[in-house]
């Protein structure tokens, strides 16, 4: 069975996959809210059927990610998907990748 997965992911060394290595990949993907976590009215988007994303920038990035430092200035507060996110998973190496 051959990967549909365009991005060929090889094995990633964890001390090459740091949040402080990888210039925040994850931070500039949609992000879902589907619990309720405290993030501040200010930072959602509603859509027109009462979905709500995170806000992003007009570069794609989360309106949370501080550029300077790519730390997230609501972390206590940050969405259930970012909490889940976790570094070196699949999902995180596929991101680190494609950023590359």
């Amino acid at each position: 069975m051959t990967d549909s997965n365009p991005i060929a992911i090889k094995e990633v060394n964890s001390p090459d996959l740091t949040c402080a290595k990888c210039n925040a990949a994850c931070c500039q993907l949609e992000v879902m809210l589907i619990t309720d976590t405290g993030v501040p009215e200010q930072y959602i988007e509603h859509d027109q059927w009462g979905g709500e994303t995170m806000k992003r920038l007009d570069d794609g990035w989360c309106i949370c990610v501080d550029r300077d430092t790519k730390l997230c200035t609501i972390y206590e507060n940050r969405p259930w998907v970012c909490r889940i996110f976790e570094m070196g998973s699949y999902e995180c190496s596929v991101e680190f990748v494609a950023a590359k």
